[in-house]
């Protein structure tokens, strides 16, 4: 479960995915795979979500990370670079963007 929390050392991550409704669902599916099978056992992962919007031609990602450079050493992976590959030829484009929790409300 992610944690968002001001007072918090985690590195977050939020990577939005455009593409059309009809490759969405395949890049869910490559994105859950990447998650269930590599990325979630990388060291310094602690929690990450996807997020569908209604029309299904956006995909929010939030992830979290015990440091900055845990995200970045898992991105430039073999396994890592040739996923996002292939996930690059399912969407419009993809961002990934590190963030800093400055309020967190319950």
């Amino acid at each position: 479960m992610p944690k968002i929390s001001k007072d918090s050392s985690l590195q977050t991550v939020i990577t939005t995915f455009e593409m059309t409704p009809g490759t969405c669902q395949d890049l869910m599916d490559a994105l859950t795979d990447a998650y269930e099978t590599f990325i979630s056992k990388q060291p310094g992962f602690i929690a990450a979500g996807l997020h569908v919007n209604d029309a299904q031609t956006r995909i929010a990602n939030y992830s979290q990370w015990e440091r900055r450079e845990d995200f970045q050493a898992m991105l430039r992976t073999d396994e890592m670079r040739e996923r996002n590959r292939k996930i690059n030829l399912l969407c419009r484009s993809f961002e990934p963007v590190m963030y800093d929790v400055v309020a967190a409300f319950n």
